[in-house]
């Protein structure tokens, strides 16, 4: 039944999608290193929780430059050259980790590299955004994100339970198949997809009854000013990304507390195999149920399932209970990421697609990035427990302010539809 609805929700789909989706599997797959950052800059190199945090700050804010640069470039060059050159450099920073991680002597430079790895990544960020909104349209969007995401969680399901028993005496595997993993996605783009950006003739014909997606002239932040709903949505949800960064920070740093320095970052690996079986096994289910209501509103009810899931977790102490807060919060995950990508390709000109992803994306990072530095400084004088009721917080005010926007903005779609009749009469 399963296999069934799922082809069945996925049909009909642009060819090229199944060629990411395959892609973002084989390089999911081997997506060992960033989900145990935090272990590693603590257990391994030795530093505190609020150096840990401050470096994945640093590594965000790195990645800003990179990103505006991707978006830009995008949309002149084109989607498909951005995106293998970003894997490729990326790949090639972490095969020196590999044998850095084993020397006492050069192990403190492999923060500095997995750096440099992000900002290569961020680059080819906003070109695989637009290519999805190349590749899409209003009607099938919600249905080609949300098997992109089940790609991703489908290879991060079997790389989370390898890694979790790989990370405490084989870091080089973990580098160097992270490292392979990356070229082989690449290769499968090379090889299969074709580039997508819009030909100028294109423009106008390809977005015929699509509003909010026509072409723009000018800059983007001009293009960006034009739709403020867009801005707003983009900070909001930069408090989901705040509540999300902690699945990585605070929740391996609690399982281990809670745990132990050997079972704690295997059972961080098993939570992470509950949340993307519970991806695999729901995301259909998921999209099928949501996919009549509005993209704003069903994010808006994702902030409740974030702030419960997460909540929950000042009271946790078992296993089993440290699962019940993984299968609440990864409802809330699985409806905001299929429905985040569609809200923004809805709300962006076909002219400015890299650059907008670009920005929206920096945007919505805020939150992820001084997560980690933020919930650093007061673990390490609060203790980790404490975190989550501020978690809590922040995920039903996030809602709150989701669902305002989304009256406001129905509000006035339903202002100028009766303009539209006025002026017919």
């Amino acid at each position: 039944m399963f296999i069934q609805d799922t082809v069945k929700t996925y049909k009909g789909l642009p060819g090229s999608v199944y060629i990411i989706f395959v892609a973002r599997v084989v390089n999911c797959l081997g997506n060992f290193v960033y989900p145990f950052m935090t272990l590693l800059l603590t257990a391994k190199v030795g530093m505190s929780e609020k150096q840990a945090g401050f470096f994945l700050l640093a590594g965000y804010l790195v990645g800003i430059p990179g990103s505006i640069l991707g978006g830009k470039i995008t949309d002149i060059i084109g989607r498909k050259k951005i995106m293998l050159l970003s894997m490729t450099l990326s790949a090639l920073c972490l095969v020196p980790c590999a044998f850095f991680v084993l020397s006492t002597e050069y192990i403190k430079l492999v923060p500095y590299l997995l750096i440099a790895a992000g900002l290569f990544n961020s680059i080819g960020g906003p070109a695989g955004g637009a290519m999805m909104n190349d590749l899409t349209s209003p009607l099938n969007r919600q249905a080609a994100f949300s098997l992109l995401y089940l790609g991703i969680n489908f290879g991060t399901a079997l790389g989370s339970v390898i890694a979790g028993f790989l990370f405490r005496n084989h870091m080089q595997l973990l580098f160097l198949g992270d490292a392979a993993t990356t070229i082989g996605a690449a290769a499968l783009l090379l090889l299969y997809v074709k580039e997508t950006k819009p030909a100028k003739e294109e423009l106008k014909a390809r977005l015929k009854g699509r509003e909010g997606e026509e072409a723009e002239k000018g800059g983007v932040l001009a293009a960006l000013l034009r739709r403020p709903a867009l801005i707003i949505f983009s900070l909001v949800n930069s408090m989901y990304s705040f509540m999300y960064a902690q699945t990585n920070f605070s929740m391996p740093l609690q399982s281990t507390a809670l745990f132990g320095q050997e079972l704690g970052p295997r059972y961080f690996g098993t939570f992470n195999l509950v949340n993307c079986l519970m991806v695999i096994f729901f995301t259909t289910a998921i999209s099928v149920i949501t996919r009549k209501r509005k993209p704003i509103y069903n994010i808006a009810s994702s902030g409740l399932f974030f702030a419960f899931g997460f909540g929950m977790l000042f009271f946790v102490k078992s296993f089993s209970m440290f699962v019940v807060s993984t299968i609440i919060w990864t409802i809330g995950e699985i409806i905001n990421a299929v429905n985040v990508g569609v809200y923004i390709a809805n709300h962006t000109p076909i002219t400015h697609r890299g650059r907008f992803n670009s920005i929206t994306g920096i945007i919505n990072g805020i939150g992820g990035a001084i997560s980690p530095y933020i919930a650093g400084g007061f673990i390490a004088v609060h203790g980790v427990t404490n975190i989550w009721p501020i978690i809590f917080a922040i995920g039903m005010s996030a809602s709150f302010f989701m669902l305002m926007l989304g009256i406001v903005e129905n509000k006035k779609a339903a202002e100028i539809h009766s303009e539209v009749l006025g002026s017919d009469l």
